[in-house]
């Protein structure tokens, strides 16, 4: 399980540590892709297998599935943690995230968000400044 919020920095081999406490879950391999609101989300590879199954089962006569799985699944990339625990993140979803130096990783419990350490905190401050109109709303998904 992934909880927590952690800051570290890409080196200039563009490699980032994982967090200690996430890399036991990883297993030493998962799968990044591009997230929505423009982060990076690592997944451990079972919970990788779990969502590519739901997305190749989506109707490829829907335009909006078309786009999201080709989204998900073109900008998808196996990852390997080294001795280190450090990943390699590929110049295209470095670019896509905007990641500079440092960043964000964020535990949510299946997966990992990666995020540009500045945008991460203004995606936070907003949302923390909407949390109790959002946990109204989600009361009708029984949470």
């Amino acid at each position: 399980m992934f909880i927590g919020e952690y800051t570290h920095t890409i080196d200039s081999k563009k490699r980032l540590a994982i967090p200690s406490k996430f890399r036991e879950t990883l297993k030493k391999k998962g799968v990044i892709t591009k997230g929505l609101e423009n982060c990076l989300v690592l997944y451990p590879a079972e919970e990788w297998k779990v969502l590519a199954e739901k997305l190749a089962a989506l109707p490829t006569s829907r335009i909006d599935a078309r786009g999201f799985v080709r989204m998900m699944l073109a900008g998808a990339m196996k990852v390997s943690l080294d001795n280190l625990g450090r990943i390699l993140i590929p110049d295209y979803l470095k670019k896509y995230a905007g990641l500079k130096k440092k960043v964000a990783i964020v535990g949510l419990f299946n997966r990992i968000e990666i995020w540009d350490e500045e945008k991460w905190q203004k995606y936070r401050e907003k949302i923390e400044k909407e949390v109790e109109p959002i946990a109204e709303r989600l009361k009708e998904l029984g949470i």
